[in-house]
């Protein structure tokens, strides 16, 4: 797993406490007022690019330090705000958990314990954990082993019942289900990597002696693998789930090595294939079948897996932009403050954190922005960002968005190859967020003068070329701006070429990309 050291944290708590406090400039060289004249003046030309002529944006520009409102337009309209809601998402996980925060996946024994053999049901019951990976199962199905269980009479429980049923979040389309960033929320749950797409299976294929080979990654039989494709000369291939089935259809022609990340019928029952996998290496032998339901009140530990922090789970969660991760921790606040493990109850959590810290515009239909029922104005955006600066957590949490231009992968996150080469880069600390007409950009910035500034950029209903670029630019002017001298070279205010595939962010392209 993805440690955090106690170095890191404080490097994160002292750049975020220079980023708050950083004085600026004294005003000696003009008037500050032509500064921001002139900040309007190209922020309006780079909003009058003719891919937006029909589109709605809305964009504000905050100092950090005067609380001024440098510029702004349409900044109360109601925006789709993509993953942007995941701002709002991990800042009241953040309150509301704690930065300790950890899930707990633990085994437990229903029955009584004679010599190998446990006479009663064994069961596995989880919170969450997205960080489970088939080693962890293993590593429980060992502890079980360990405790000189040999063979368990009884059945194989599957306790999933921490949070509700519900799989699938709130206005979610119907055809991505089968896709890895759309999965099914459990509180049982795996995940193929450490990435952490929990709820997900890397299927490859090879070309290998004029046959087309798969594999998969963990190795499971869970899915049923339907393997139609053909050696060719290139690799033209389709690895799909078939809706509502474990079945896994796999067509087109294979030269080079491929690989596509596929969600889960059942991650519940995936799980405990996983672990039931497990039990069998280790020589444990579960007579009954597997079935799912609750631990009775008096069922005793056998072992446990605990999670890494929340703390250290927001660096994969926001560089990666992880849809799963936003939806499993908004059932987890429900279930902290309201002992519901629902939708409904964790984004009560949600709004209620929001509200209290005075924002007004908002629409929470799920924890990740993959409903486009999600609403947010520009001006919420930059009231949540400039609330939080003075959290304990702050620091931890401002490290954990993606940092544009640095390479890194778990640093610049999905801003690692935008800005590269500008006063942007290394510099501006933000939140992507991309759907089919949407992407949006918010979060802070230095300016030339050392003033730490906050920024929301949301673009709807474009229709066509990818205006990521225009993003780009206006946070880059705003890392140019300055109060107290003309800016040499102003940002290229019209794009010169298409933007690159590298632009979106991970919660839609791997793995190349990400």
């Amino acid at each position: 797993m993805r440690r955090t050291s106690a170095s890191l944290i404080a490097g994160a708590l002292v750049a975020a406490l220079a980023w708050a406090s950083a004085p600026s400039s004294p005003a000696i060289a003009r008037d500050p007022d032509v500064g921001v004249a002139d900040l309007t003046q190209d922020i309006n030309q780079i909003l009058s690019d003719s891919r937006l002529t029909i589109a709605r944006a809305g964009v504000v520009v905050k100092s950090a330090k005067t609380g001024e409102e440098l510029y702004a337009t349409d900044a109360g309209k109601l925006l789709i705000p993509a993953s942007n809601t995941k701002l709002f998402t991990s800042a009241a996980a953040a309150e509301t958990l704690g930065l300790d925060y950890r899930f707990t996946t633990s085994v437990l024994s229903t029955g009584r314990k004679a010599g190998s053999v446990l006479t009663g049901d064994l069961v596995l019951r989880g919170t969450g954990d997205p960080t489970m990976l088939a080693e962890d199962y293993d590593a429980l199905a060992a502890q079980v082993a360990k405790a000189g269980i040999k063979v368990v009479t009884g059945k194989l429980v599957a306790d999933d019942t921490w949070f509700d049923a519900q799989r699938l979040g709130n206005d979610w389309a119907w055809d991505d289900e089968t896709a890895y960033y759309a999965a099914p929320i459990s509180a049982l749950t795996a995940a193929p990597d450490r990435d952490y797409d929990a709820g997900s299976v890397v299927v490859a294929v090879s070309a290998s002696g004029g046959k087309v080979k798969v594999s998969t990654t963990p190795e499971t039989d869970y899915l049923k693998i339907v393997n139609k494709a053909t050696v060719g000369d290139s690799t033209n291939v389709l690895i799909e789930r078939q809706h509502g089935t474990r079945t896994v259809v796999i067509t087109g022609t294979v030269k080079d090595p491929y690989q596509e990340w596929v969600a889960v019928d059942d991650p519940t029952a995936y799980a405990a294939s996983l672990f039931r996998d497990g039990l069998k290496r280790h020589g444990v032998k579960v007579l009954g079948p597997t079935t799912t339901g609750a631990a009775p009140s008096g069922a005793k530990e056998l072992a446990k897996h605990e999670s890494m922090t929340l703390g250290e789970l927001l660096v994969p969660f926001m560089k990666l932009s992880n849809n799963i991760h936003a939806e499993i921790l908004t059932k987890a606040m429900g279930r902290k403050v309201a002992n519901q493990g629902t939708w409904s109850a964790g984004l009560k959590v949600t709004t209620d954190f929001a509200k209290a810290h005075g924002v007004e515009v908002i629409n929470m239909r799920d924890g990740s922005g993959l409903s486009r029922r999600d609403g947010f104005s520009p001006a919420s955006i930059v009231q949540l960002l400039s609330a939080v600066r003075d959290k304990p957590w702050f620091g931890t949490w401002y490290e954990s968005l993606p940092i544009a231009g640095n390479s890194d992968r778990f640093t610049g996150g999905t801003l690692r190859s935008r800005m590269q080469g500008t006063p942007a880069a290394d510099n501006v600390h933000a939140k992507t967020g991309s759907l089919t007409g949407v992407t949006s950009l918010s979060g802070y910035v230095t300016s030339a003068d050392g003033e730490p500034l906050i920024f929301s950029i949301m673009l709807n209903q474009y229709l066509s070329g990818s205006p990521k670029d225009i993003e780009d630019k206006i946070a880059v002017r705003l890392a140019q701006f300055s109060r107290t001298a003309a800016v040499d070279e102003t940002v290229q205010l019209r794009a010169t070429e298409a933007p690159q595939a590298g632009e979106l962010e991970c919660s839609w392209l791997k793995p190349a990309s990400c």
